[in-house]
């Protein structure tokens, strides 16, 4: 059982390099923030709606918002949803967190299940309901697949997949999501997808979890929800535009506890949004692919992901490795560690290849010199 909220990961990470000082230029490859512009359409849409900001927007998100974003999944999953469907969110991460909250209030034995390691909001949202935690653990032996015992199958309440994965880049393939559909609808838990890396991949996009739902004839979508966002897609983290799709019976009373939430999105943020779900997202795709071609060729003894755009690679002493490494280098990433409890991710470092190829050619290279040291 989970008793108290921890530092974030980037928190603990500048305790780590208190005390030290790089010797060369700093190169941030901890967090998952594009290094790439945002494109000019967007930022043109933001600037054009400003005079927005007289008018209150409404919890719901405006209609044109929420057509784009169901655009973007017929064209992207070939599934056509109907509004009632789908929210337009301020972002995804305040789903996570407040979601859960939702769903699991008036539970008297409250629990949820969610991959080890994890995106720290996971943690922070199964506090916030005080909730009981089945841990999934990502491992090499077991291709870092989630998993769950039949008995914890029969007591979770809500599974929070995330798929592709953030930290290790494992892709769930479709014959394995529907297998945990078909899990959700035998014990009657909720499965809630987060999907926010689906369109960073080298050649085959991977696939959503509605897809899985839809081949198993859960045409309804029962029990089963997806997130997705445009931080990466868009370069645009900034812009806090996501979506929750799936299970309408649940969206419905989850659209009216968002009233009460605060978490409206300004509307020119929504209008630049729209832009951003119609825009393509080709170029950027193109530009990670080649990164994650660059890091297989590097780490050539290291299976590489083509989902993501992170390589969770195994170094050791995560924590003397990242400390050599900013110092000498100037290279910071993020030790494994920070991203998983009961001993999960310890020996591992987190790269986020969010920079031109030619930078992050130049970094793997020289983290590859240390790795053989």
């Amino acid at each position: 059982m989970l008793t108290q909220f921890q530092t974030y990961p980037f928190e603990k990470l500048s305790l780590l390099f208190e005390g030290i000082t790089p010797r060369q230029e700093v190169i941030n490859l901890t967090i998952g923030e594009p290094r790439f512009q945002t494109p000019f359409p967007i930022q043109e849409a933001l600037a054009s709606h400003t005079s927005l900001l007289q008018k209150y927007p409404k919890s719901k998100g405006e209609d044109y918002l929420k057509e784009a974003q169901l655009s973007f999944i017929k064209n992207r999953f070939s599934l056509t949803l109907t509004p009632s469907q789908i929210i337009p969110t301020f972002g995804t991460r305040e789903v996570l967190f407040n979601f859960p909250q939702f769903f699991l209030f008036g539970e008297s034995n409250p629990c949820m299940a969610y991959p080890n390691p994890f995106y720290q909001i996971y943690e922070g949202s199964a506090l916030a309901c005080r909730a009981k935690v089945f841990l999934m653990p990502l491992r090499e032996d077991n291709d870092f697949k989630p998993s769950l015992t039949k008995e914890q199958l029969q007591e979770v309440k809500l599974v929070i997949l995330n798929s592709p994965n953030n930290p290790t880049g494992s892709t769930l393939s479709l014959d394995e999501l529907r297998e945990w559909v078909r899990l959700a609808l035998k014990y009657d838990f909720v499965i809630l997808s987060d999907e926010c890396y689906s369109e960073i991949y080298e050649d085959t996009p991977p696939h959503s979890i509605l897809q899985a739902s839809l081949l198993e004839g859960n045409t309804d979508f029962k029990n089963i929800l997806a997130l997705n966002s445009i931080s990466k897609r868009s370069s645009a983290p900034g812009l806090r535009s996501g979506f929750i799709a799936g299970d309408e019976k649940i969206l419905k009373a989850y659209g009216l506890y968002r009233t009460y939430c605060g978490c409206a999105i300004p509307l020119p943020l929504q209008e630049a949004s729209k832009v951003a779900w119609e825009l393509s997202s080709e170029d950027t795709r193109v530009i990670y692919a080649k990164n994650l071609k660059i890091a297989r060729e590097i780490f050539s003894d290291t299976p590489i992901s083509p989902y993501s755009f992170y390589v969770w690679l195994r170094v050791g002493d995560e924590l003397e490795f990242c400390k050599t490494l900013y110092e000498k280098e100037g290279i910071m990433l993020l030790p494994g560690s920070f991203l998983g409890r009961e001993g999960e991710g310890s020996g591992f470092v987190r790269i986020a290849l969010v920079y031109k190829e030619e930078i992050i050619k130049k970094a793997l290279t020289t983290i590859k010199t240390y790795l053989k040291a």
